[in-house]
């Protein structure tokens, strides 16, 4: 038990990780020499970049989505930002990105992976295509009607800080954030753990985009803990089964390197599968498969399973011996 909730939480490390370390190092950043804060602005296009090349490079469409998504915020702040404006009013365009992002990301956490450049990571870059065309259109053409909407009480209240987060979009915002952190409760994984990240990042920034250096860093975290996502869940395609969830054939050759001089080792068999899948069908023998996995999963003892093909498994007890593994083994096969 104690070994699945780490795992759901494990994901969430690297987000929370980047986004506390983002909060603790903005009073900094004012204290820093004159080059190096002349340095930061490039930090969001910079981790973006990355971000865009690894996600393409590893396939992952959703992440590749949601970077660019990224790099439209950051060019809306810096634009209404910015003495020398634009053609359209970019004030507007930012509150739509803010009520949109989150949204997106709601959505894209709900979707399998498709690749960035397959016929479905083109219908999605479609879609935010539209969006986009649509917020140019409703800007230029209903510019007032638009203002109206973003400035509508939803809460009777005020909110400290001076943010900046329109309520509609505030309330978008606790919405898709509830739900994005109850699709990752029930699903793990760290590309989702990414998503939820970026949504407090982004949250950050729409609410106080005007605060020196903030929209900049939590940016760039945001982008940082999409890349990073992107690297989890690469390791762990290569490195955990897919099927169970326990970690593969790979990691168990690189875990016997490293055991030691005392160590036990147990391969575990679901007898006459065979004639099971045959019975069955495989679709159901996969089930069985899952099902077994999770009771193997709660081993005692220290054992660390893997599952090394098919129907075979192996738990590894490092620094025990025989007898001290038996017993969890006997539970385990009963």
């Amino acid at each position: 038990m104690i070994r699945v909730v780490y795992r759901k939480l494990a994901s969430l490390f690297v987000p929370v990780f980047v986004l506390t370390v983002a909060g603790l190092g903005l009073p900094r950043l004012a204290g820093l020499p004159s080059p190096w804060r002349e340095l930061l602005p490039f930090l969001p296009l910079l981790t973006i970049t990355i971000g865009i090349f690894l996600s393409l490079h590893f396939r992952r469409g959703r992440v590749f989505l949601v970077l660019l998504l990224l790099a439209a915020l950051h060019w809306a702040v810096q634009t209404w930002l910015s003495e020398e404006g634009s053609t359209i009013p970019a004030h507007l365009v930012f509150q739509f990105i803010a009520l949109l992002f989150p949204v997106n990301i709601t959505l894209f956490c709900f979707m399998r992976e498709r690749g960035a450049l397959t016929t479905a990571g083109r219908m999605r870059l479609g879609f935010l295509a539209i969006q986009a065309g649509l917020t140019v259109w409703l800007v230029r053409s209903h510019g007032g009607g638009v203002a109206e909407f973003f400035n509508i009480e939803i809460f009777n209240t005020s909110f400290p800080g001076g943010i900046s987060l329109s309520q509609p979009a505030l309330l978008m915002f606790a919405l898709s954030f509830l739900i994005a952190a109850t699709r990752l409760a029930i699903r793990p994984s760290p590309v989702n753990s990414a998503l939820l990240g970026t949504m407090a990042a982004v949250a950050a920034v729409c609410g106080w985009p005007t605060t020196p250096y903030l929209p900049m860093l939590f940016v760039t975290a945001a982008a940082l803990a999409l890349t990073m996502g992107v690297l989890q869940d690469s390791h762990d395609m290569a490195f955990r089964d897919d099927l169970t969830g326990l970690p593969s054939r790979r990691a168990l050759n690189e875990q016997l390197t490293d055991l030691g001089r005392r160590y036990v080792i147990a391969m575990l068999d679901v007898d006459f599968f065979k004639n099971f899948n045959d019975s069955y069908g495989h679709d159901v023998g996969d089930q069985v498969l899952k099902m077994v996995a999770r009771k193997i999963q709660g081993v005692k003892g220290g054992g660390r399973p893997y599952r090394y093909g098919g129907e075979e498994f192996t738990v590894i007890f490092p620094r025990r011996r025989l007898d001290e593994a038996i017993p969890h083994l006997e539970e385990v096969r009963k």
